[in-house]
């Protein structure tokens, strides 16, 4: 009867539901001989489905459930998010389906027409690296060459940051260390883009602190923007680069030459804005200061960075749009760009073009294996069958060009270096960064969207799950800073923009830039760094000040007192108008300094520092003997010292 009751259940198609078990109650002796009650009868269809798991409501309700604490609306949308984050099935690969594709492919299938064999087509692409090596080193060489000055010869290459006297008390005492003041001539030529070189940290002009700007002291009258004076006077700590710029010597686009006449000691410097510089006053002296030879007749070869960009940018164009390759897209591409980023664009502070094709290889050499990694992981995948070869160029080359140029196309966003001292100093900083975040959090959502689209967003979630407790690990190590630089910002974003999307091509282009300009121009620098390394050799290093009492002031002198130092230092240096006047040491005379003033119609500045040996700590800030014979006491807090930077 039994037999014959399953056999009909088979024939009418029927099938028993599923029989729900745990997986470890069904065993042990009674499960061996069941009793007629527990017997049951099922179909093939449903003994399939003998050991399926509890429905959740049923092993939510179990005793033995460990998750009772959690309330059942948060399990669901966790359950939920669980479910979504797998992403759809089947999974949806992206692809780029190209816009006009006979058009795209064109220039790659006629080569391939045309040059079928491998062999052939590794002869044209050796001719095509040959005639960039050729044309960009030859453009290069001419470049570099310094040219001549009449009645002075060759000028000498210097960097946009250079000049005649280095800040607080470096020059010695009386400025002994940076003589000759006058009757000398000083030949020079400067880059492309000295404007853009800015002071990092405040320095002291008199009682002026000058930050994130660039550093000229004095100049012409004020006058028309880009009119040319004979008699432009500048302190001798001015940039000598942006001086003549200001002064419209030489020109921001293609740099120039020019000759500085050291002019001795001047008073009143005048503050103007000229060719789009402005420049500060000091209205007291200054021993060294200089000025600009004018009508100049020289043979003076000027920057030819544009001449450069515009070979390495065609050259590139027509690489990328000629083949479909990813093995000779990319490191081409890459290896062009670095050379041109450190060589050319944004190259290291260094005049001399063999010693900076040195540095130049020995930083290729890491970032070509770092590289490796992202054509493995990265840009490999995306690429892998794209055929859309002008939309490559447009968005991928074109991004990639916009992040290696770096020093022009993101010069505007002011912030300079991502720590809590420079986003409260600079204006604008904090709101800069935060729209930057935002704009990064966006795109984050959208590459995570196409992530879960492809079923890779749980394994990209574990990986920057990864990347983000190793830097909360490294913000929590003692005596260290987090400094996130451009390079470390690539490889931190990079891995997210593998999936073969129009955005992903731009935002991957971008951050290949960012790398390779990053890594050309700075190099490898560490990303946990001491706050000595970042303020950088000249900032302020928070050493005590001087304790100086009340100033004696007479008709015509001013005399001050001051503690003995502690015991880990040796002296004192005083600082009138920025020169250092005098310096103290213990058991050498009085403690006290009296200065002589040599005309009443100026201001008088005066700064203090600890010294240990000749090495000066941090100054005070100025006080002022005013033209009324008037003291000024100096605030409380040091001055801060000079670091450059020039991106």
């Amino acid at each position: 009867m039994a037999s014959a009751t399953a056999s009909a259940a088979s024939e009418d198609g029927q099938v028993d539901p599923p029989i729900w078990t745990d997986d470890d109650e069904e065993m042990g002796t009674q499960a061996s001989t069941p009793s007629a009650s527990d017997m049951h009868l099922s179909s093939p269809q449903a003994e399939q489905h003998r050991h399926a798991p509890l429905p959740v409501w049923l092993r939510e309700s179990s005793s033995s459930f460990h998750w009772k604490w959690v309330p059942l609306h948060m399990r669901h949308a966790f359950r939920a998010l669980l479910r979504w984050s797998k992403g759809p099935e089947p999974v949806q690969i992206q692809s780029i389906v190209p816009f006009l594709p006979s058009i795209q492919e064109a220039p790659a299938t006629f080569i391939h027409t045309h040059l079928p064999r491998r062999r052939q087509k590794l002869a044209l692409l050796a001719f095509f690296y040959l005639s960039w090596f050729l044309t960009f080193t030859l453009v290069l060489h001419h470049s570099a060459k310094a040219g001549y000055i009449r009645g002075h010869g060759k000028p000498q290459s210097i960097w946009c940051g250079a000049s005649f006297w280095s800040p607080n008390n470096e020059c010695g005492l009386n400025g002994n260390r940076c003589r000759p003041f006058s009757n000398a001539s000083f030949a020079f030529r400067c880059p492309a883009n000295c404007k853009a070189v800015r002071v990092l940290n405040p320095r002291a002009i008199g009682d002026q602190q000058v930050n994130y700007k660039p550093f000229v002291i004095g100049g012409p009258n004020p006058v028309e923007e880009n009119s040319t004076l004979p008699d432009t006077i500048y302190r001798g700590d001015s940039f000598i680069c942006q001086a003549a710029i200001h002064s419209g010597i030489v020109g921001n686009d293609k740099g120039g030459c020019g000759v500085a006449l050291l002019a001795g000691e001047q008073t009143d410097f005048t503050s103007t804005k000229r060719h789009g510089i402005q420049s500060f006053a000091f209205d007291s002296s200054f021993p060294k200061t200089f000025t600009f030879q004018k009508d100049l007749s020289s043979d003076c070869v000027r920057d030819l960075r544009w001449p450069l960009l515009a070979v390495t940018c065609a050259f590139t164009t027509i690489l990328s749009i000629c083949t479909t390759s990813i093995q000779v897209f990319f490191p081409s591409v890459f290896a062009m760009l670095f050379f041109h980023v450190g060589l050319v664009s944004d190259p290291p502070n260094h005049s001399d073009y063999a010693f900076l094709t040195s540095i130049i290889v020995g930083r290729f050499l890491p970032a070509a294996f770092v590289a490796a990694v992202f054509y493995r992981y990265s840009i490999k995948p995306q690429q892998r069958g794209l055929t859309a070869n002008i939309e490559r160029t447009i968005l991928w080359l074109g991004g990639a060009w916009v992040g290696a140029l770096n020093n022009y196309t993101f010069d505007f966003i002011p912030i300079e270096r991502l720590t809590p001292s420079d986003l409260r100093a600079q204006p604008g900083a904090v709101l800069a960064l935060i729209l930057v975040v935002l704009i990064i959090f966006t795109i984050a959502l959208q590459q995570a969207w196409f992530l879960r689209q492809e079923g890779r967003f749980r394994k990209y979630l574990a990986i920057y799950g990864l990347m983000v407790l190793g830097l909360l690990l490294c913000v929590a190590i003692p005596q260290l800073n987090l400094r996130i630089h451009h390079y470390f910002l690539a490889i931190l974003l990079l891995p997210g923009t593998r999936t073969q999307t129009r955005p992903s091509l731009l935002y991957q282009g971008i951050l290949v830039g960012l790398f390779i300009n990053g890594t050309a121009r700075w190099g490898f620098d560490s990303i946990m760094q001491t706050t000595n390394e970042l303020r950088g050799p000249e900032g302020q290093i928070g050493s005590i000040l001087p304790n100086i009492t009340a100033p004696i002031v007479a008709l015509g002198n001013i005399t001050f007192n001051w503690s003995p130092p502690p015991r880990s230092y040796d002296g004192i240096s005083v600082l009138v108008n920025d020169v250092e006047r005098h310096k103290w040491y213990n058991g050498e005379g009085e403690p006290s300094y009296t200065f002589e003033r040599h005309s009443v119609r100026e201001k008088e500045y005066f700064r203090f520092a600890y010294m240990q040996g000749s090495e000066a700590g941090d100054y005070t800030q100025a006080g002022i003997w005013d033209t009324d014979g008037n003291w000024i006491p100096m605030q409380r807090g040091p001055s801060l010292n000079l670091a450059i930077n020039q991106r």
